[in-house]
């Protein structure tokens, strides 16, 4: 017999007990008609219940080393053609003094991901990695997202897994979850038919997994998408994660619709955040983390987030294009004071962690040596 239609008494017990939501729990909680404050309230207490009252937080720096790319998804500001004014490749040169400024700054994180430019060697992309390893030991390089490694794949006829142990051997530490998009193809037709499609992504950070790599994993929302697509991501990424458990974060990315195919689109609202954070983070009961990028949220919804199952505001952020070129307002980098204050407002602990979600702790004396539960680093 087909089971009862969910109320917010029946999730409620479920939350209560520990107990798994279904798709069609997902999809009342997404109701218009479903109390925001009460969906955020039941998302509050998986939060606390998984991360106390600790706001994350990390110091980190961006590197788009290109946004010259052979696709022209309909939702992306950032991309140019080889020939477009705005197009660029960064030298080793530029790398590499972006990675000082990381280290000057004290960041234990560079996140890196771009374009796929067609004139640019896979061993190009390679040795981005190895020039920063080898002069910055100390910085976690986060790198790569899925769509990068299938076109890595397309360079070099080599498997995923040939690619990943390449990518390691030159620095690789973890990866981001960039290019999920919505794993629908209902959707994903529409709005980057030629790039990796969702069993691509899910093979990736599978075989990541596998190789004992920590990934993040993302949503687009916010665009052409419905209640059911949301869903159907969120349950797709939650059976990786019973597989594997390599997952150890997700980052709902609201739209940002300026300067891209779908400009005609509203962005989301603050209630559209934060209903996405708070049934996020209420489906993914296996997922440690759940970030408020602030540069997508703005700062008033991501610190309201901490409150609707987010434990993280992201990090400093320093020389984020990606999102700025869609038309996000809010600051290109924030200090470490500024998002410590953020968190604190918002009723949180602020804790430093580093990539992998260990504590991190300062040397008073010296901002720039630290640990994460591993012996003193000095970057």
């Amino acid at each position: 017999m087909p089971g009862k239609s969910p109320t917010l008494d029946s999730i409620r017990g479920k939350v209560m007990a520990g107990e798994r939501l279904s798709f069609d729990d997902g999809l009342f909680l997404y109701r218009p008609d479903t109390p925001l404050h009460e969906v955020g309230e039941l998302a509050n207490i998986v939060r606390e219940r998984m991360n106390g009252n600790v706001g994350y937080y990390n110091i980190n720096t961006h590197l788009n080393a290109t946004n010259v790319c052979v696709y022209r998804c309909t939702f992306c500001a950032f991309r140019s053609d080889l020939r477009d004014p705005k197009g660029y490749a960064m030298s080793d040169e530029q790398i590499l003094a972006r990675g000082r400024e990381a280290v000057e700054n004290g960041c234990t994180e560079m996140h890196i991901v771009g374009g796929l430019h067609h004139q640019r060697k896979y061993e190009w992309y390679v040795n981005v990695l190895k020039i920063l390893r080898d002069a910055y030991p100390g910085l976690h390089l986060k790198a790569w997202t899925a769509v990068e490694i299938n076109w890595f794949e397309f360079l070099t006829r080599k498997p995923v897994r040939a690619i990943l142990e390449d990518m390691v051997e030159a620095g690789l530490g973890s990866m981001p979850g960039g290019g999920a998009e919505i794993f629908h193809p209902e959707v994903r037709g529409e709005i980057c038919e030629h790039k990796a499609d969702a069993h691509k992504w899910f093979e990736v950070h599978r075989t990541a997994h596998e190789m004992g790599l920590r990934t993040n994993c993302t949503m687009l929302y916010g665009h052409i998408e419905r209640d059911y697509h949301r869903i159907d991501h969120l349950v797709r990424l939650r059976e990786l994660q019973d597989e594997t458990g390599g997952f150890q974060v997700f980052i709902p990315l609201a739209f940002h619709p300026d300067n891209t195919g779908l400009a005609h689109i509203k962005k989301p609202s603050a209630i559209m955040d934060l209903r996405t954070m708070a049934v996020s983070r209420l489906m993914l009961d296996n997922i440690p983390h759940m970030k408020a990028y602030w540069i997508m949220l703005g700062l008033g919804t991501a610190q309201a987030a901490l409150s609707y199952g987010a434990d993280d505001i992201d990090g400093t952020v320093r020389h984020e294009l990606i999102y700025h070129d869609a038309g996000a307002t809010t600051p290109q980098a924030l200090t470490v004071d500024d998002i410590r204050r953020l968190i604190v407002e918002a009723g949180r602990e602020p804790v430093e962690r580093d990539t992998l979600y260990h504590r991190v702790h300062r040397d008073e004396t010296d901002p720039l040596r630290w640990h994460s539960g591993e012996p003193v680093a000095s970057v």
